[in-house]
């Protein structure tokens, strides 16, 4: 079987262009990612998935999707129930511990229902982020709390409700987005605060869940580790801090590439995020002449990135049998799910 390319590929509708099968197929994505654009009706969206599967001539290749409740949520009624955001499940977790608890990971266990019956498996959720008073809401209520434990504790829940229902977790935005006083989807925020204050607040969630098979970066500038780079880019803050003082020795795969916090053309976007030391690029627009710049230099999938890559898929091989219905009316006791 011929290797795949250290990346991850959106598409640009609810069905593929000949264009972008020809495309898939000679550059062979590891995975693809889909956002509201590409959700329709729910045969449209089993057909795209197996579609993109089989641009690449593999029935199990990752298909992920950004799926946490509240703003972030790309299935919506009449194919999944909206859910409410991490911030209302950080609150009834403030009220009653155990009942916060179970309802983040009843929450994505509802997920994986709601997922895998499309083929999708793999969940861009757990949000580990520690937002501070004063930063952008581009985080605001997709984070469980403003303090690590309660973070940690729910996130934890969050991605073992994940991982029980066969659907991949990969816990965001590492090593923490919750200081960046500006979206990274307009631009590049820099992080002023000492590592100290880092340490005990914003990579706290990510230290003491490194064993999660997979995470995503942060396009965010930690002026005291690498004044120069966002943590995506940054040799540095990925070497010294996520594989070495996080201990997060999962897969690491970049924020979205079209987001203008990163600057450059796409195929320096891709050949900086490579080096750094993240095994995955992710692209999401669908845009063909931006997927053709990152395809242009990604690398096989190889050595220590593709041990990883297939441990994580290893994670998800089985998932439990358990009763939907008797969960569905489980977590309406604790939030009304809108169907």
């Amino acid at each position: 079987m011929t290797e795949s390319k250290s990346m991850i590929l959106g598409c640009a509708g609810k069905t593929l262009t000949p264009d972008e099968i020809r495309f898939y197929g000679d550059e062979r994505p590891w995975g693809f990612i889909l956002f509201a654009r590409n959700i329709g009706e729910p045969e449209q969206i089993r057909d795209l998935v197996a579609a993109m599967r089989d641009s690449v001539g593999r029935p199990h290749a990752p298909v992920f999707i950004d799926q946490e409740g509240g703003r972030v949520q790309r299935l919506r009624p009449p194919i999944a129930p909206n859910y409410p955001p991490a911030g209302e499940i950080g609150a009834l977790y403030k009220e009653d511990r155990e009942a916060g608890l179970r309802a983040a990971w009843l929450l994505s266990r509802l997920h994986a229902f709601d997922l895998r019956r499309f083929g999708i498996n793999a969940d861009c959720l757990p949000v580990l982020d520690v937002p501070i008073e004063g930063a952008s809401d581009v985080i605001g209520n997709r984070a469980y709390g403003k303090d690590p434990e309660t973070v940690t504790a729910l996130g934890k829940a969050a991605a073992d409700g994940l991982l029980a229902g066969g659907v991949l977790p990969v816990m965001k935005h590492i090593p923490g987005h919750g200081r960046a006083f500006s979206d990274t989807h307009f631009e590049l925020p820099t992080v002023d605060a000492p590592i100290e204050e880092l340490r005990a607040h914003d990579f706290a969630p990510f230290k003491a869940l490194a064993n999660l098979p997979a995470a995503m970066t942060a396009h965010v500038v930690f002026a005291a580790i690498d004044p120069a780079n966002p943590a995506t880019t940054s040799e540095k803050v990925v070497r010294e801090i996520v594989r070495g003082e996080i201990g997060f020795d999962g897969l690491l795969i970049s924020d979205d590439t079209s987001m203008k916090a990163l600057s450059g053309d796409f195929p320096s976007k891709a050949a900086s995020i490579l080096a750094a030391g993240c095994d995955l690029v992710l692209h999401c627009n669908g845009v063909m002449e931006e997927m053709v710049g990152i395809a242009s230099r990604t690398t096989p999938l190889q050595g220590k990135s593709l041990e990883r890559a297939k441990r994580a898929l290893t994670c998800i091989e089985k998932c439990d049998t358990a009763d939907e219905a008797a969960m569905r009316a489980e977590f309406a006791t604790y939030f009304d799910a809108v169907a």
